[in-house]
């Protein structure tokens, strides 16, 4: 399980336990987090579960694919290079007190 925090970009922070496997997408969703909207269900394909990952836990991350990099290429919100999509994302204890922030569009 982790502890994954969710900053919307009004500020307004959630904090969410999610089960090992689980995408940070699916656990916004699922929890009503405004700014996640997830359109693809979580399928790489949308770019609509474009997060800002805390910059001090990149490095906690498995990398990017190239898919999922070419998807951040069509994020609605500037891209970043904290840019993740959430779907991308899976829960596992190394993740524990992670922090994203959202931005103030998906689409």
């Amino acid at each position: 399980m982790a502890n994954i925090t969710y900053i919307e970009a009004s500020g307004q922070s959630t904090t969410i336990g999610l089960a090992d496997g689980w995408s940070l997408m699916q656990g916004a969703t699922a929890n009503g987090i405004d700014g996640i909207l997830g359109e693809c269900g979580g399928s790489c394909a949308c770019a609509t579960c474009h997060c800002y990952v805390d910059e001090a836990r990149l490095g906690d991350l498995a990398p990017p694919s190239e898919t999922e990099l070419a998807m951040l290429e069509n994020t609605a919100a500037p891209r970043r290079p904290n840019s993740r999509l959430a779907c991308q994302l899976k829960a596992s204890p190394a993740l524990d007190g992670l922090v994203v922030h959202l931005p103030e569009t998906q689409e």
